[in-house]
């Protein structure tokens, strides 16, 4: 399992980014940089792998100008990616050695949909879309997600595990300890906020959950208000890191609440730290938790507990990796 220290310290490839007068250079390097700026379009995604997202949603949202297909679309990446451990059927499964997924997306009028503890989708971020989208519920979970996912027509894909997670698991399986260990590739969930040219707001959140997790666990991610919150009066809010953290603080809903009495993006996420510390502080050291936040006129603004946490962020001017203030 490698460090996510390590992986801030990798330069990755840069992308070409086909926008109006020209084509510029994305650059993948993480930097340090103040959240003053405004930016409309803006897309912004938790870690290094929403750099890849970050450019496949720019690119739909340039194409359609649909913001939620954007960010449907952009996660859509990383659910497919080999090399993530904590995102899609690939991912590290729970200590039964079965992968289970979370997801949900977001439109700034309330539409919501979002799927929990599902096996056997390749993209979880499909299905919650078409619970927003084609039932009255808001999350469909388990065994009901996946029949609803069979009625529509989602294939199901083998519960073999990737050679990767495979041999982490066999090698999990020797002492079957679960410890979570901070920004490590076991719970960095993809969260995705967008803002559109015409200020409308959009977001998604998939992962694959904590390593080694109970059979049937549920984080942050599909939770509305925790793992994701949108709202185009105000903003939108996404988390990553232990979700049970986040849960008991509803964490992007706060965010998103402190930005409506008037708190920037980054005093948002500033606030929903503390507050997470103060609810964890007996052992916070061994927590990580960060939040991803932006408002309707285009500020940003992230916050984390520990140092590790970085953000992708996409505009007209081309994509970026962003290392995020801690509070530690």
């Amino acid at each position: 399992m490698s460090n996510r220290r390590s992986f801030i310290k990798k330069t990755l490839v840069s992308t070409s980014l086909l926008l109006p007068g020209g084509i510029i250079q994305a650059r993948a390097n993480p930097v340090k940089e103040s959240t003053g700026e405004k930016f409309k379009p803006l897309i912004l995604s938790t870690w290094n792998h929403g750099m890849p997202a970050n450019d496949r949603a720019w690119e739909v949202l340039e194409k359609s100008g649909n913001l939620v297909e954007a960010v449907e679309e952009g996660v859509k990446v990383t659910e497919l990616d080999m090399d993530n451990l904590s995102v899609g059927l690939q991912g590290l499964p729970d200590r039964e050695g079965i992968p289970t997924l979370d997801a949900s997306i977001m439109k700034g009028d309330g539409s919501c949909g979002s799927v929990a503890f599902v096996r056997q989708v390749k993209h979880p971020i499909s299905l919650a879309r078409m619970v927003m989208e084609e039932t009255p519920h808001v999350m469909l979970a388990g065994e009901g997600a996946r029949q609803f996912a069979i009625s529509k027509g989602f294939p199901m894909e083998s519960e073999t595990l990737s050679p990767k997670a495979e041999e982490m698991y066999q090698e999990w399986k020797k002492e079957s300890k679960y410890k979570p260990i901070i920004n490590i590739e076991n719970h960095d969930t993809i969260g995705m906020i967008a803002l559109g040219p015409d200020g409308k707001l959009a977001g998604s959140c998939t992962t694959s959950g904590l390593a080694f997790k109970m059979h049937g666990r549920v984080g942050d991610s599909p939770i509305i208000g925790a793992g994701l919150y949108v709202d185009d009066e105000v903003g939108a809010a996404t988390a990553t890191g232990l979700g049970e953290t986040i849960i008991r603080i509803c964490g992007s809903f706060l965010i998103v609440e402190l930005m409506r009495q008037g708190r920037t993006p980054q005093e948002a996420c500033e606030e929903a730290v503390r507050r997470l510390i103060a609810k964890n502080s007996a052992n916070i050291k061994d927590i990580q938790a960060g939040f991803l936040a932006i408002n309707k006129d285009g500020e940003y603004g992230s916050y984390a507990v520990h140092p590790g946490f970085n953000f992708a962020r996409h505009h007209s001017g081309g994509g970026l990796l962003i290392d995020s203030k801690s509070k530690f």
